[in-house]
């Protein structure tokens, strides 16, 4: 019922910037949490972030705190990642997911295709 694409990724030096996108067509996105999740060659995918469906709430995985921000736009059907001071640790397939406000994979229902974020050294 929910389809997410994601888009924004790309190629950036270390200390660079991103900002990620995901688009959501289902009109009842604001109803749910949104989650930003990651995962490098080799593996498990990851917690990044999560944003309750009002926006009041946000969650953020130690590695990316203080330099990541998650906000959304319920009127646009839209959830943000700005990604600041970027690492090479940093790298990976960038996926956002709709359902709970959870650290947990098995808790998000809808997952986009994901878009692939590079930070070179």
């Amino acid at each position: 019922q929910v389809q997410l694409v994601e888009s924004g990724g790309g190629l950036v030096q270390a200390g660079g910037s991103l900002r990620l996108s995901c688009a959501a067509s289902e009109r009842t996105f604001s109803n749910y949490a949104m989650g930003w999740f990651r995962q490098a060659p080799g593996k498990e995918r990851e917690f990044v972030a999560a944003i309750s469906w009002s926006g009041i709430s946000t969650n953020y995985a130690d590695s990316v705190k203080g330099r990541f921000t998650i906000f959304r736009d319920n009127a646009k059907n839209t959830v943000y990642l700005q990604m600041n001071s970027l690492k090479p640790e940093d790298t990976g397939l960038y996926y956002c997911a709709a359902g709970r406000s959870t650290r947990s994979v098995k808790d998000y229902n809808y997952w986009g295709q994901g878009t692939q974020v590079t930070v070179s050294s």
